[in-house]
């Protein structure tokens, strides 16, 4: 986890805007429901009277309601109001001075509704006590109460005794929070009736008002997940483009014993899909990991601000959400785990089909490679089929889980509203946080899902970057020596592979000199390649040493020693792109008149010239285009362009029919005089006339020496020249 986390810190400014831009998209979200509650309870509901004191009362107005309040009670909501004319007080169509409310604070604001609530339903239960005016002031039928005649008992009320109203204050004060609030506002809706204000009006306004703020707030969300999904997305990209890049720096570090363990399919799997996967799980991940918890916590924080009664319904749907989530991980981590692996299998099988499609058609096998084929893919589909149901599965479950939700909310919440406890926006508003804390499960859900796959991806991806190259640079390396420029040296190397119970090269030794053909030969399996690949270090010896340029080739940098040497591999390979640019691959400086020099001694000249385009040809991937002879000989001559001092050819000349190899042979003798060549043959006509043959078999040396000599001394050579050479070419060298 910390090296993935080594990825993420250049990213870290980005990261923390996306998780600030998240807070302030869940903060939008979050207010939105509250106020939905707002525009159905005050809005309508209420009339657009937000609250249950009123801003401003006629004098007789303040009088009958505080006849109904405790002396201090009413001195304090006195106390909140100051004396004005209706001019002052904006109130062009009332033609007497009001009682306005003064600037108060949060605090006091909401004791001044519970105070005008209370009193309100003082009054109420009190006029039904004592059957006096009922039928005017029940909570049903606030809309048809005309205050001014009920101003009318005043005079009869203030002459009561003060311990009058002390039972009707007391249910008062029993009665629900919210429905004092709203028979407050009814109340209110009533004196504001008696100042002449258009109610109409002030409905309106504060509707829009309140739709205007939603809007602001859904634009302000709406920005920020715009702007989230840029950041996380740009830092996906990002980490995913340098985990490819150290991936293939890592690959390309790789000598042929790291390749011997991780397959080609696989490095590519892991260089792709690996990397895909990881990409998506840190762009879901900033964008969904935040903002679900925030979304979550604060839902849950909303709900219980506005009715703690029915988080009971919440917690059964939490603990039916986290039971979904386990099982899920539960049937699908497994699965997630094998996918990565089945795709590294349909990616060997498809490749080998298509790099070896001419020998499945020669041998017309495509039925048994499409079943092969079949086989790999049927194994993949049955696994992701099995993720994809718990995938289809999770959506239905957490659709049937929101719907019980919402009915078991409709269900307690329309008892609750007959009863007076719950007001019809804020059931509304319940319903919506429910809402998005199923939704912040579904997302944390959709999270855990990608854990697993993802967790397996950084597992390979890593494992590739963890694997510690076995041929590496000093710290320290030393320079050749001028003086023994080109000579290569194999003082009593063994080598054996990695895992092997034995030596596959046995105490080699001998010297290649400059201006020298040095050739090896010897029957299949003998250890030619292996002995070849020592040199450029492709593996390092397990006893003795191969000296470059007078020093031991792990002294030197890989770098410098591969610039000292001109290779031609034993399968010729060639890039995309053009015949110039395969042969300036090795030497991108070389003149145009180095590249055709080159071409020319490689005998590729001709064919090139014959070619549309010359040197502008273009090379499909592989030289997939071009004769097998003709790729041998680009090979030959992308090497020769590099001018190195030393010349390995690995069995270089097997496509080149007898002329061709012998014209080239002659061009190399006599263009590359002072350079040290090296061939792996099969044929003994590539190599007699070399000025050192090295003869082997079972990875020992059986001979070294000129073609002459050999075939009097070399059993091993004799037997090898008389499977190719007529009797008559023999008897000649016999003699």
């Amino acid at each position: 986890m910390r090296k993935f986390l080594s990825y993420l810190k250049p990213f870290s400014l980005f990261i923390a805007i996306a998780v600030a831009l998240l807070f302030v998209q869940a903060i939008s979200d979050l207010k939105l429901p509250d106020y939905m509650s707002n525009i159905v309870n005050i809005g309508i509901q209420q009339g657009g009277i937000e609250n249950a004191a009123p801003e401003y009362i006629s004098a007789s107005g303040m009088q009958f309601m505080t006849t109904f309040m405790k002396e201090e009670d009413k001195a304090f909501f006195q106390n909140a109001y100051e004396w004005k004319s209706s001019q002052e007080a904006g109130l062009s169509n009332y033609n007497d001075n009001v009682y306005a409310l003064k600037k108060v604070t949060k605090e006091e604001q909401l004791r001044l509704n519970t105070l005008f609530g209370e009193s309100s339903w003082t009054m109420i239960n009190f006029f039904q006590e004592n059957q006096a005016g009922g039928e005017q002031t029940s909570a049903m039928s606030m809309e048809d109460v005309d205050i001014r005649k009920m101003y009318a008992l005043l005079p009869i009320l203030e002459g009561l005794p003060s311990n009058a109203f002390d039972a009707a204050r007391v249910k008062a004060q029993n009665v629900a929070e919210a429905t004092k609030l709203q028979t407050g506002a009814m109340f209110t809706k009533a004196m504001y009736q008696e100042l002449n204000i258009d109610l109409t009006q002030l409905q309106f306004m504060y509707i829009l008002k309140t739709g205007g703020m939603m809007l602001l707030i859904t634009i302000i969300g709406a920005l920020s997940a715009i702007a989230v999904g840029f950041l996380a997305s740009n830092v996906g990209a990002n980490v995913a483009r340098r985990m490819r890049k150290d991936v293939f720096e890592k690959v390309e570090s790789f000598s042929n014993a790291e390749f011997d363990k991780y397959s080609t399919s696989s490095l590519i799997t892991r260089t792709t899909n690996d990397i895909t996967q990881v990409m998506m799980f840190v762009i879901m991940g900033i964008r969904l990991m935040f903002y679900a918890p925030i979304l979550g916590i604060g839902g849950v924080i909303m709900i219980v601000q506005k009715n703690s009664s029915m988080t009971w319904i919440l917690g059964v749907t939490i603990t039916l959400l986290i039971g979904l989530v386990l099982f899920i991980l539960l049937v699908a981590m497994p699965k997630f785990k094998m996918i990565q692996k089945l795709i590294d299998n349909i990616n060997l099988v498809a490749r080998e089909n298509l790099s070896g499609l001419m020998v499945v058609r020669a041998f017309g096998t495509q039925d048994f490679e499409e079943q092969r084929f079949d086989e790999a893919n049927q194994r993949l589909t049955k696994t992701s089929l099995v993720v994809n149901r718990v995938m289809v599965f999770m959506m239905p479950a957490m659709m049937l889980i929101m719907n019980f939700t919402t009915l078991l909310i409709v269900w307690v919440g329309s008892g609750q509203i007959a009863d007076s406890v719950l007001q019809v926006g804020d059931m509304m508003a319940f319903m919506q946080y429910a809402m998005q804390i199923i939704m912040a499960f579904l997302m944390l859900s959709m999270i855990f899902i990608l854990v697993p796959r993802s967790t397996v991806s950084l597992k390979r991806i890593f494992e590739v970057l963890d694997t510690k190259p076995s041929i590496c640079d000093k710290e320290e390396t030393v320079s050749f020596i001028e003086e023994k420029k080109g000579y290569v040296e194999f003082d009593h190397v063994s080598f054996r592979y990695h895992g092997a119970d034995e030596d596959v090269i046995h105490d080699i030794s001998f010297v290649a000199k400059p201006g020298e053909t040095t050739a090896f030969i010897g029957s299949t399996g003998a250890g030619k390649s292996t002995l070849i690949n020592l040199i450029p270090r492709f593996y390092d010896v397990t006893a003795g040493s191969v000296r470059v340029n007078g020093v031991d080739v792990r002294d030197v940098s890989q770098h410098d020693l591969h610039e000292q040497i001109g290779y031609v591999p034993q399968k010729a390979s060639l890039l995309s792109g053009t015949i110039e640019s395969n042969l300036r691959y090795g030497k991108k400086e070389a003149t145009q008149e180095e590249i055709e020099r080159a071409a020319s001694i490689a005998q590729a000249s001709e064919f090139i010239a014959k070619k549309e385009d010359g040197y502008e040809s273009v090379i499909a991937q592989g030289g997939s285009n071009v004769s097998g002879g003709q790729k041998q000989r680009l090979s030959i001559a992308r090497a020769l362009a590099t001018q190195a001092p030393i010349y390995i050819f690995d069995d270089s000349f097997s496509a080149l029919d007898f002329k061709t190899d012998s014209t080239l042979r002659k061009a190399l003798k006599e263009n590359i005089q002072d350079a040290t060549v090296m061939i792996v043959a099969q044929r003994v006509s590539s190599i007699m006339h070399a000025e050192q043959i090295i003869v082997l078999d079972e990875g020992k040396v059986v001979g070294i020496g000129r073609h002459e000599d050999l075939l009097k001394s070399c059993p091993t050579y004799y037997e090898i020249a008389a499977s190719q050479l007529t009797k008559e070419e023999l008897e000649n060298v016999d003699e």
